[in-house]
């Protein structure tokens, strides 16, 4: 007998950037922070909210009358991070924490700079740190930090006395914004897809087949979701296989060089109980079709297939097909 093979593991970084237009009350929020002007947004019933939403979460109704907040606040509560990760506010190890600003009733999520955990406590006297450089973003607030008298700094948009209305008129208003999002996983794929990938390597397809209804999955996922029990017989699949289904691209995508318009299929390799997706190609987009018989080309070094291209076979009969739709 011989061992099984050691499942995979390896680091999977999921990275896009979100672009958002802003409707007014957030637009004025986001450019009051670019002035250090924090503005909050009054509610039907006299509620102040930070940060301003468009509509009131009681009664639906349109939010529009801004209000001006103070720059120093009370953390409502707090939970400590002491291993800050890449493109957390602060390097070094801080508070989370809630801070419901002088005129507010709602907090504000941020972090604080302090020393430790001992101290940070629920009650405690914080103030705006604003960042040296700001473009209208949360990130103008660079932190919080411990404030000792409770009061605005000279030169400090906001006090800690009552909310004042505020047109929010600024000159050349934020109206988008792009925020970052990131991901980090370390990811392993389990004992049935590491055989698919080491398999893929020598240009091979390998599936599983279930013991109860006979479908093998391609990938494989190491259950049958249907019948609920474990896959362990091991099927080699295609490498021909039939498009059953396609769609046509014409948005190029970031960092994606290939060429608009172009094809994505779902693909029933020869032998598979379900299709699986791929790109094809050696074709004109517009003569991609159901049931055309494709075969797999295969990426520089064999990892895993770049495209799939006609193989020259008649088209398969629907009826062949019809069930892996």
């Amino acid at each position: 007998m011989t061992s099984a093979p050691e499942t995979l593991r390896a680091p999977l970084v999921v990275e896009f950037p979100f672009t958002r237009s802003l409707g007014p009350v957030q637009s004025a929020f986001l450019t009051g922070l670019r002035e250090r002007v924090p503005l909050g947004v009054r509610t039907e019933a006299g509620r102040i909210l930070v940060p301003p939403v468009e509509y009131d979460p009681e009664t639906a109704a349109e939010l529009r009358e801004l209000v001006e907040v103070g720059a120093t606040g009370t953390v409502t509560t707090w939970a400590w991070n002491p291993e800050p990760r890449p493109g957390q506010p602060l390097d070094t190890p801080f508070a989370w924490v809630l801070v419901r600003l002088d005129g507010a009733d709602t907090a504000l999520l941020h972090a604080l700079d302090a020393p430790g955990p001992d101290a940070v406590r629920t009650g405690m006297r914080v103030r705006i740190r604003w960042a040296a450089e700001r473009h209208g973003a949360i990130t103008d607030i660079a932190c919080f930090e411990p404030s000792q008298d409770g009061t605005a700094g000279a030169g400090e948009a906001g006090d800690a006395g009552a909310p004042r209305t505020h047109d929010g008129v600024f000159d050349a208003p934020v109206t988008g914004i792009v925020a970052p999002a990131r991901l980090d996983y370390t990811y392993s794929p389990g004992r049935a897809q590491t055989a698919y990938l080491q398999a893929l390597t020598e240009q091979r397809t390998v599936g599983e087949r279930c013991p109860s209804c006979a479908k093998v999955y391609v990938p494989p996922r190491g259950a049958c979701p249907t019948c609920g029990v474990a896959t362990t017989d091991r099927v080699e699949v295609g490498p021909r296989g039939t498009v059953t289904t396609y769609c046509i691209v014409n948005i190029k995508a970031k960092n994606l060089d290939i060429e608009v318009p172009y094809v994505y299929a779902h693909i029933a390799l020869d032998g598979a109980g379900l299709a699986l997706h791929g790109r094809i190609g050696g074709i004109p987009y517009d003569q991609v079709r159901m049931g055309l018989r494709v075969e797999p080309v295969w990426t520089e070094g064999g990892r895993y297939p770049d495209h799939y291209r006609p193989s020259g076979e008649p088209d398969a009969d629907y009826d062949t097909y019809k069930e892996l739709l």
